[in-house]
């Protein structure tokens, strides 16, 4: 018997075994493919092309997958104009067209769900004091979110208080810094941002000042793109320790995610791998003919997502490049395959938050 989104919902992120995750998967992925096939007339022009049956997939390696640029190009939705709840655009840099992603209520409050179930089994329950490693003129039309936007407003889900620690110029407000820690002493606190910036504008900052803050009581969950950070010599090992020499911040994680699938993030664990959480999953293609790839080779990042009721997203191949590292035996004790991504393909547009900021600064 197929489970509900509501009794997925109601299972522990990461624990789910192999089979029984790939059971889950390809009963919801499936439903999702006959979905998208019978009320997104472009989605079904595509599979006829390449004459597939949804009913007949058996796998989650035959599922059929779109370019995820498509989604810059094409309108790709399942559901009427008036039941779209709000549409999501991706970051892009000066004169690149933009994904649009449109979502009905409730596939917009499915997303907002699954993030904070997987979110908080790194925060814990119970929301933190936030302090948001942006500017506030970030969030400004509330129908057209920008995926930078898009992001920091899921975060702030987490927040009992929130404080944004830049200026609108991009300076860093140590006042506004000083004040929100004082208030929140001796408590645990969440800083979110996207890593250009968090390097750029708050870590750079402090290394340049006086001052210093006592962030040993934090946690930063940080995403978005490491190309220029790539370029500038920094590694995630070296990120974590820089910050952790200028304010004590014990604990840092990235993520790995996109405006194409809200919500189905996955999460950097303490030893410094992706985790794909029952509500997703990755498959690295080979670049030549699309055949899947073994542990530890190199190829294009395939990302499927349990979440995308009202567009066809359930199942993409990115432009990014990655490698799978192994299935059920990360240290930490995470079920699930667990990745590392690699940089963006070759001649492939800068999209994540992070790096087409940094192209524009």
């Amino acid at each position: 018997m197929s489970l509900t989104l509501e009794e997925i919902l109601a299972i522990p992120p990461w624990s789910l075994a192999k089979n029984d995750k790939q059971r889950l998967l390809l009963d919801r992925l499936k439903t999702l493919t006959v979905h998208h096939y019978q009320h997104c007339e472009p989605y079904r022009r595509m599979l006829d092309a390449q004459s597939v049956e949804p009913h007949a997939i058996r796998r989650l390696e035959d599922l059929p997958f779109l370019p995820v640029s498509l989604f810059k190009t094409l309108t790709l939705k399942s559901v009427p104009d008036n039941e779209v709840f709000k549409t999501l655009t991706s970051s892009g840099t000066s004169g690149q067209q933009v994904s649009r992603i449109y979502l009905d209520k409730a596939t917009a409050a499915l997303q907002q769900k699954t993030l904070v179930k997987i979110v908080n089994q790194f925060t814990g329950e119970g929301r933190l004091p936030l302090l948001i490693i942006d500017c506030p003129s970030v969030l400004k039309d509330r129908q057209q979110f920008s995926a930078r936007g898009a992001g920091i407003l899921g975060f702030s889900l987490f927040g009992s208080d929130r404080a944004w620690a830049l200026n609108d110029d991009m300076t860093l407000n140590s006042d506004a810094v000083a004040a929100f820690l004082t208030k929140h002493q001796g408590k645990r606190i969440l800083l979110f941002g996207f890593t250009f910036m968090v390097w750029q504008h708050f870590y750079k900052a402090l290394a340049a000042s006086q001052r210093r803050f006592d962030l040993s009581q934090a946690l930063l969950i940080h995403g978005g793109g490491w190309k220029k950070l790539q370029h500038e010599a920094v590694s995630p090992a070296d990120f974590a320790v820089r910050l952790h020499d200028v304010c004590a911040l014990p604990r840092v994680h990235d993520y790995y995610g996109m405006v194409e699938q809200t919500g189905c993030i996955s999460m950097q664990c303490e030893h410094g791998h992706l985790h794909a959480s029952i509500f997703s999953d990755v498959i690295i293609r080979r670049p030549a003919d699309f055949s899947p790839c073994a542990p530890g080779e190199p190829g294009i990042i395939q990302v499927l997502s349990v979440l995308a009721g009202s567009y066809p997203g359930h199942s993409l191949l990115t432009e990014d490049e990655g490698v799978l590292v192994g299935e059920d035996d990360c240290a930490c004790g995470r079920k699930g395959k667990y990745f590392h991504v690699l940089g963006r393909l070759k001649r492939a547009e800068l999209r994540g938050c992070s790096d087409t900021y940094a192209a524009q600064f």
